[in-house]
């Protein structure tokens, strides 16, 4: 039976992972620019920034929100509440449940970082132009909800 060029996994053409790649390079470059000033790991910087976008919000639906799994999202609420960046309450309906808001250091913090990263993001946007950068939007928003739902 011949090789079939079809059924052979070229890694780096591979989408899982051309999008796992770049993300950790962004990641990596975002994470350096509030990590030494700020002493923020990247987990820490999502869940400041959900909780900024989405106050008295549990860790779970900060690890839904965030796409991170529970142990990750754990540490960072940890630390950031040993940090007095985050402010965590039960629930009064359900006492299990925690409800987790910025306190006012931390939205001081996170107001510090905020144009950091979007001056990144801006630089990184620059790369496209306007049809390509709105392109690329409705592409990531039709794989996302892809799957998302199936």
């Amino acid at each position: 039976m011949a090789d079939n060029d079809n059924t052979k996994l070229v890694l780096e053409n591979f989408l899982p992972y051309r999008l796992s790649y770049l993300t950790n390079i962004i990641s990596r470059k975002l994470a350096r620019l509030y990590s030494e000033q700020f002493n923020m790991a990247p987990a820490e910087w999502k869940v400041l920034a959900n909780l900024t976008r989405h106050p008295d919000t549990s860790a779970a639906e900060v690890g839904e929100k965030t796409a991170m799994d529970k142990v990750a999202v754990s540490r960072a609420v940890n630390a950031l509440c040993d940090r007095g960046l985050v402010h965590k309450t039960f629930a009064r309906e359900d006492r299990r449940r925690s409800v987790l808001n910025l306190t006012p250091l931390g939205l001081d913090i996170y107001h510090k970082i905020e144009p950091l990263v979007i001056s990144y993001e801006r630089h990184l946007k620059d790369a496209l132009n306007d049809a390509e950068r709105t392109q690329l939007d409705r592409l990531l928003r039709k794989l996302t909800d892809h799957v998302e739902n199936n």
